[in-house]
């Protein structure tokens, strides 16, 4: 199952993604740059920079500055990775910066209510935005 991520929730399409997975499906994101996470610019990037900042940089937990690794770090959390299930779901689960070319002639499939259109309000950021703020080269 490959899913176009271009302008969906970061939060719903975990959600989902971490469901397919947990059904056995192998489920494979692209364009994990363009998905938005809710909420006002501001205090988004101070969330994640405070996160970031509250714990010794070599220590654990670690925070992810590449769009593709951050977006599978919150899949992750959907899952129960600290046993052995959870572990092996994650393995099935691969998440993209744009569209590979072994991708790029596969039908992909945009999933229903988990788009922008579905916020009240246009207060959001890129999950591309906050990995440039927090420190990531791309």
């Amino acid at each position: 199952m490959i899913i176009d991520a271009k302008d969906s929730i970061l939060g719903r399409l975990s959600s989902y993604a971490a469901k397919q997975a947990l059904l056995g499906n192998k489920v494979d994101i692209v364009n994990c740059e363009e998905i938005v996470v809710s909420g006002r610019k501001h205090a988004i990037l101070k969330e994640y920079i405070r996160r970031l900042h509250r714990k010794a940089p070599t220590k654990a937990p670690y925070f992810y500055r590449r769009p593709d690794m951050f977006v599978k770090r919150t899949i992750r959390g959907m899952l129960p990775f600290k046993r052995a299930r959870g572990r092996e779901v994650i393995k099935n689960v691969k998440c993209y910066v744009g569209v590979p070319e072994n991708l790029r002639n596969e039908k992909s499939l945009k999933v229903e209510n988990v788009g922008v259109e579905r916020l009240h309000s246009a207060d959001y950021l890129k999950v591309k935005d906050i990995c440039k703020a927090v420190g990531g080269k791309q």
